[in-house]
């Protein structure tokens, strides 16, 4: 299936970076070192975990290249399969705060990992949170350059878990892989103009104008949030502010107003930023500025892409952050300032999101049967992770959904999968179900009482000996398939019976029970 052009631009840093300074509070969250067994702790100050408690799914993997960074040394890959008739998704399950909003970053580096010759390209394939699709993942220039790639959003946390998914689609051509996940909980202040349980926020640009260094990030920025260096020679100024950020909204790092870029004396400075055009669509904008001047201020108009976004605005060397919770953007886009005051026009920073809608999540009510299901099977499908329905092309193998005013399981189709262990009574809460199959695979004990799936039409099963009524109210014709297999005698006798429902309850458990033994006497 092919997807619409992507909102997110990939962003890219080097895989040498140098190591900060070690004085800022710790990060509230969790840093996972995909494909490592155990714990991490680098030079900055920074614990990454291993993955192994996080995900169910993949394989650890090592790259031996000289002078990578610890963090990317180790990636997970997951299974591949040729020919894929459904997308499959692999998921980290990874505990959170319900009602926080988190900043959630992937970090994905090759390294040629499935490719000893490393003459093979990266894999394309999607990354998914929760029930929604966030962005796909093409990693191919990044790598030729030398490169690690990273995807950064904005999410709510709508349960005590999130989980964040690689997915394999029609386009994937060999085994996704992840080398790293960052989920820091960020503070109410921080981009709280957006209504997250409609919109996440996935990051287009984030520069600190007329900086010339490497990327600004933790410890100077609480969060780990990453500033990208954006200069222009004849633009740059630096200076020294003994300013606090700590009452912006955003929370920035106050060290991004040491520099600026600042225009000629009456002159509008102009920049095309973010470098790269956008799809039509609607973002989040935040612009940061701070008078380079000590006790001093100058008076500006903002336009972006030729319209007003702030007029008579007065910046002084305390600073300031003006932002648009959803702003159309198109194509490439100019950032225009225009001084009022015989000082020329400045900016320190600015950041720039797009906005995605939120999908819906299966129902609780289903979700917590459909876990216990899965606990209790021996090896479960190994794309059983993450919201069983959502997105809709991404719902687990087997399980059928319906999408109305609620997301409900109606159909678990286990057939010929090779399973074994038990089947959970719990399945008898799936309420919404119409038909179950067991048939074809190696589970032990007897069907659990379905007695409560008053909707239940069909069930197929191919290998317990005991089986309790079934029982509807309105509507259809009964059907149940038995393929009871014979133990001692090594053949299997099947059965199928319709049976209307003007006939009473009791009267198809009499039949149904008569059926077991009947073949059990055979």
């Amino acid at each position: 299936m092919r997807r619409s052009p992507s909102l997110f631009v990939v962003l890219s840093f080097s895989l040498f970076v140098s190591v900060l300074s070690q004085s800022s509070p710790k990060i509230r969250g969790l840093l996972i070192n995909c494909g490592s067994t155990a714990d991490l702790f680098t030079s900055d100050g920074l614990r990454w975990l291993a993955d192994t408690r996080y995900v169910a799914a993949g394989d650890p993997r090592n790259l031996s290249i000289p002078g990578l960074l610890p963090v990317l040394s180790t990636l997970r890959s997951f299974p591949f399969r040729p020919g894929l008739l459904k997308p499959l998704k692999f998921c980290y399950s990874l505990p959170t705060y319900r009602g926080s909003r988190y900043l959630v970053r992937t970090t994905y580096f090759y390294g040629g990992f499935d490719s000893p010759s490393g003459s093979t390209t990266p894999p394309v394939f999607d990354q998914i949170v929760d029930g929604t699709f966030w962005t796909t993942v093409n990693t191919t220039a990044d790598y030729s350059a030398g490169v690690a790639s990273y995807y950064e959003g904005v999410f709510l946390a709508v349960g005590k878990n999130m989980s964040v998914c690689v997915a394999c689609n029609t386009y994937t051509t060999s085994a996704p892989f992840i080398s790293a996940i960052e989920m820091v909980m960020l503070e109410d202040s921080v981009y709280n103009g957006t209504d997250f349980k409609k919109y996440a926020m996935g990051l287009i640009a984030r520069s600190n104008f007329g900086s010339t260094v490497s990327i600004l990030r933790y410890p100077d920025d609480r969060f780990d949030r990453y500033w990208q260096p954006f200069y222009d020679d004849m633009h740059e100024k630096s200076s020294t502010h003994n300013l606090s950020s700590s009452d912006f909204w955003n929370l920035p790092p106050a060290i991004i107003f040491n520099t600026a870029l600042v225009g000629d004396q009456g002159k509008s400075l102009v920049l095309q930023w973010p470098p790269n055009a956008l799809p039509n669509a609607i973002y989040y904008i935040a612009l940061y500025f701070a008078d380079t001047l000590p006790e001093n201020s100058r008076t500006l108009d903002v336009f972006v892409n030729e319209y007003n976004f702030y007029s008579d605005l007065t910046v002084t060397s305390s600073g300031l952050v003006v932002f648009a919770n959803q702003w159309n953007l198109s194509g490439l886009t100019t950032i225009s300032l225009t001084s009022k005051s015989p000082l020329p026009p400045l900016i320190n920073a600015g950041e720039i999101f797009g906005l995605f809608s939120i999908g819906n999540l299966t129902v609780t009510k289903d979700i917590i049967p459909l876990v216990k299901i899965k606990k209790s099977i021996a090896t479960p499908p190994a794309d059983w992770s993450g919201d069983p329905c959502m997105p809709v092309e991404y719902s687990w193998t087997g399980v059928n959904c319906s999408h109305n005013h609620q997301i409900r399981v109606v159909a678990l189709n286990l057939s010929n999968m090779g399973l074994s262990g038990s089947i959970s009574p719990d399945i008898s809460n799936l309420t919404a179900i119409t038909e179950i199959s067991f048939a074809y695979n190696n589970f032990i004990g007897p069907i659990p009482d379905l007695s409560k799936l008053k909707r239940l039409e069909k069930l197929f099963n191919s290998d317990m000996l005991e089986m309790n009524y079934l029982r509807e109210e309105s509507g259809g014709i009964y059907e149940v398939m038995l393929q009871e297999r014979r133990w001692s005698e090594g053949y299997a006798t099947s059965f199928k019976r319709g049976l209307k429902c003007d006939d009473s309850v009791a009267g198809f458990a009499t039949l149904l029970f008569g059926v077991i033994a009947s073949l059990q006497e055979a």
